[in-house]
């Protein structure tokens, strides 16, 4: 049985290493160019088939070149990609601007992602699924979609809204953060979707609804937060290359937890390992680490 499905954009990510990333008019030089798979839950979902999660993904690639890699990739780290239909145009895309401080800026064109549409496969392939991951789109539309889905399974839901999700404010948002059980933000989407600093809009959100709200805090950590406790977790230190993907690696690292029946403190430190891994390597999937490597940071 799949125990975690992915529902969101599959990119391929344009990843450019750059002096800084410019202001408007100026020449930037690039050291070097690679591309690599990409997309926020997708990431999440080949990591934790890395960590030993059965998993699957629901989404849309074209029918060209882009599309058969990223479905390779999926398949290739295990993940079941029966839910991955190929349509006619083109594969969704990201170009990533990386600093030498491993910060980054993101492009994204849709492609055809934003078109993903409910089918009674769908619905049945999520029937019995332990967990749903959910990401953003470019596309106002596809939300209702994911909401459509989530209407109809049974399923605990998990939200990383991402920035795109995030500038749409709570009241798009509600009907999926009253749903969750938990919600994944960086201190920055936090801030723009309540209006508070971290601590008092993750309390918002649990007032909305959702049972855990996690805040990504970069090198401190992270913070959580349920209707009825608070917890700060610290970070792994870590060589910083490339942050691009640390959140969803982060994601990965607390729903192995959540799967496992661990306290949140513990699930929390593990969100942290795995992102710390995954910033140590360029893109979003190179660094992240197989299940030995959780098994002997946890020993």
């Amino acid at each position: 049985m799949v125990e975690v499905i992915g529902i969101g954009a599959l990119n391929i990510d344009k990843l450019y290493l750059v002096d800084r990333i410019g202001a408007a008019g100026e020449e930037i030089g690039v050291h070097s160019v690679s591309e690599q798979p990409g997309g926020s839950a997708a990431n999440t979902i080949a990591a934790l088939a890395r960590l030993g999660i059965k998993t699957g993904f629901i989404g849309r690639v074209g029918d060209d070149a882009d599309g058969t890699y990223l479905r390779s990739k999926m398949a290739k780290e295990g993940v079941d990609t029966q839910g991955i239909e190929v349509a006619r145009g083109r594969t969704g895309s990201a170009i990533v601007l990386v600093d030498p401080g491993g910060e980054r800026s993101m492009y994204v064109h849709p492609g055809v992602n934003d078109a993903l549409s409910v089918t009674s496969e769908t619905i049945s392939y999520v029937k019995n699924a332990k967990y749903l991951h959910l990401s953003s789109f470019v596309g106002k539309t596809v939300i209702d979609v994911q909401s459509e889905i989530l209407d109809r399974s049974r399923a605990e839901i998990s939200f990383a809204p991402g920035m795109l999700y995030v500038r749409r404010g709570v009241d798009a948002l509600r009907e999926i953060i009253s749903n969750a059980r938990v919600v994944f933000l960086n201190r920055d989407e936090i801030e723009m979707l309540t209006g508070f600093g971290y601590r008092k809009g993750a309390g918002e959100l649990n007032e909305v609804g959702s049972e855990i709200v996690v805040v990504t805090l970069g090198g401190d950590g992270c913070y959580i937060r349920t209707p009825g406790a608070e917890l700060a977790i610290p970070g792994f230190s870590a060589r910083v290359v490339d942050t691009t993907g640390a959140g969803d690696a982060f994601c990965a690292g607390f729903l192995y937890g959540l799967l496992a029946d661990e306290p949140l403190g513990v699930c929390g430190r593990l969100g942290n390992f795995v992102a710390a891994k995954c910033i140590e390597m360029v893109g979003a999937r190179e660094g992240l680490p197989r299940i030995l490597e959780i098994a002997e940071d946890q020993n």
